[in-house]
């Protein structure tokens, strides 16, 4: 049986990502920053597939080298998944550029190390197509970078977009090409979660839909792709001799307005989740000191154009349908909540 290490295991895509990989036979080794966190992880696979004794943990840190030889140790291939991510804006943007950068060149060297066959690492649409001037009538596409010297690019999009061209260098700068690598390139990840940590990702944003911590929906636009959909592309990747050496942009190809969301959920069991509008001045005004909302500021009606046609073809991805998504998350965020309210 061949074994797969998954960076991140405790994360919202990881998790995903090793419930197909043992779905489909692999055994993995799954890597975790607390051990402690083992058993919660366990649970939330289990709702989902019975890992028998396919399913182990090690401890990793992006930023340090202890374990990481041992955890690619015996392992066919590596799933790198883990990377920072935090919503609002860090006050020194190296706080997510180094570790994103140097836990994806930890993981490159141990896997060449190792003799690993092939690599997939998840990077973001963040790494293709921010910091262009006049974009609105661009389509971004599986060889387009994002201008780290662009207007507002934020410190997540260049950590995303350092680490993942550290990454092709450190392939492309390999003597004898052992380790192959496949990159996944998601856009805004939605659908349900398998853990009850919803911090620090798109499931946050649906809790305050549910919640009314977001009164109104400003006027901000996403090219959405289903979890699901993301941990499938992986496990298609790992398994292509195709995709080698390849980027899958994997996200809508059009973007879409937050609000028609908001709108799926009102009108599917979530009549709590407002569809008003905020208006940009307002958005505008809370950035002032709200670091949210300064993000949010940058996103403001615009809309980006994204060609999926390569994922759709090499790894045979079929997307799942916007609305199957929008209201599968919005239950698995109202169970999280109810959860929390029993304890």
């Amino acid at each position: 049986m061949e074994k797969v290490l998954v960076t991140g295991a405790s994360g919202y895509i990881a998790l995903h990502c090793i419930v197909v990989l043992l779905k489909d036979g692999f055994a993995v080794r799954g890597s975790l920053r607390s051990p402690e966190r083992e058993s919660e992880v366990r649970t939330a696979i289990g709702k989902e597939v019975d890992a028998k004794n396919n399913l182990e943990f090690c401890q990793l840190d992006l930023m340090k080298d202890d374990g990481w030889d041992e955890a690619v140790n015996g392992c066919d291939y590596v799933m790198h998944v883990a990377s920072p991510f935090p919503f609002a804006a860090p006050k020194n943007e190296n706080e997510i550029i180094e570790p994103a950068r140097e836990g994806t060149l930890r993981a490159l060297k141990a896997s060449k190390n190792a003799g690993i066959k092939k690599i997939v690492i998840t990077s973001s649409q963040a790494a293709i197509a921010y910091g262009h001037k006049n974009s609105e009538n661009k389509i971004f596409g599986p060889d387009d970078w994002t201008n780290l010297d662009g207007p507002e690019v934020s410190a997540y999009v260049k950590s995303k977009t350092i680490a993942e061209r550290a990454a092709w260098d450190f392939i492309n700068s390999q003597k004898e090409k052992t380790l192959e690598l496949v990159v996944i390139n998601p856009g805004a990840v939605l659908g349900p979660s398998l853990s009850n940590d919803i911090k620090g990702t798109s499931t946050d944003m649906f809790k305050k839909f549910l919640t009314r911590e977001i009164p109104a929906c400003p006027n901000i636009y996403m090219n959405y792709v289903d979890v699901r959909d993301v941990a499938k592309n992986h496990l298609a990747a790992l398994k292509s001799i195709e995709a080698n050496g390849k980027r899958f942009p994997c996200m809508s190809s059009e973007a879409v307005p937050m609000i028609e969301w908001a709108k799926i959920l009102n009108s599917n069991g979530f009549p709590q989740v407002s569809t008003k509008r905020l208006p940009d001045f307002v958005v505008k005004i809370l950035s002032l000191f709200n670091p949210e909302m300064k993000t949010i500021k940058q996103f403001l009606n615009k809309k980006t154009q994204l060609d999926n046609s390569q994922t759709i073809n090499i790894l045979s991805w079929q997307p799942m349908p916007m609305e199957q998504t929008v209201i599968e998350m919005g239950k698995s965020v109202q169970s999280y909540l109810e959860k929390r309210k029993v304890h």
